[in-house]
This record gives C-alpha cells, structure tokens and sequence, in this order.
C-alpha cells in the first residue's frame, strides 16, 4: 500500500486513479464525510447508489459503480458497502464487509490504479490498522494507495 496526502477526488479528476473507492453504508444517503463530496461532484455514482435497495443488509460487502468522464479521460468510482448505518455510537465498519468488497475490487480492476481514503475509519470509526492490512491483504500484488487529505495544492 502506498500511502500519499492529497484530495482524493482531485487526483481522479486529474487522471491519477483509474478507480476511486469510499466506503458507504446501505441506506443510500452519501450524507457526509467524502462520500457527500461525491455525491455533490460526481452525481452518476449517487445515481448508482440510488440505484440499490435502501436499507438492505445484502449490500453489506459489495459495490454500486459509476465511471466519470472528465475531459479526454475517464474514471470509475465504487460506493463500497462497508457499513449498514451511519446512526449510533461506537464502531460502525463491518471488518468483513471491508475484506469481501475489496477482494471483489481485486477480482474485477485488477491492473487498474486504485485509490481510497481511510475507509472505515473515519466517520464509521473503524481502526485504520486493522482496515489497512485487510486492504493490503485483498489488494496484494494490485498498483493501490491510500489518500490522506489535505487540501493543499
């Protein structure tokens, strides 16, 4: 796993990533976090989380997609169901969820330059060690690299 600070998004938009990865829970909301910018600045993959059934505990470990064509290039961004709700306290990042969506992002981008932010331990309070060796585990021998924000140019 490679590791660099940035804006995830911007590096999508500027070609640096062939796909994009934030987790999601199942409700369809994208309501915050970066999941909220994505849903403000690449509507299609709100559209395709809308496009699953809300609230269903089936989506739990696998992904909505849409790709984004921005200028002469083009991206995808997957909505990995990494979590079932957003309400309540304590640890909402379901570890194996996590394992299951990433392994399926293996299996169908594989060769593919992937980037993600912490996912899971943001928001849905998660330990980043414990997500990043699932992450490097499912993710092994793949071109992938977690986004540290910083919004600095």
């Amino acid at each position: 796993m490679k590791t660099i600070d940035g804006d995830l998004l911007r590096l999508g938009n500027d070609g640096v990533f062939d796909v994009i990865v934030h987790g999601c829970n199942c409700q369809c909301q994208m309501g915050a976090g970066i999941a909220k910018s994505i849903r403000e600045q690449f509507p299609a993959a709100y559209e395709a989380d809308l496009a699953t059934e809300k609230a269903s505990r089936d989506k739990l470990g696998s992904y909505s997609s849409a790709e984004v064509k921005v200028g002469d290039h083009s991206f995808v961004v997957v909505n990995a169901y990494t979590q079932f709700h957003w309400r309540g306290s304590g640890v909402k990042a379901d570890y194996e969820a996590i394992r299951k969506v990433f392994n399926d992002i293996k299996r169908d981008f594989a060769g593919k330059r992937i980037g993600y932010p912490t996912i899971g331990a943001g928001l849905a309070g998660g330990d980043w060690d414990t997500i990043a060796a699932i992450i490097d585990e499912e993710l092994v021998s793949e071109d992938h690299t977690v986004v540290l924000f910083s919004n600095r140019d």
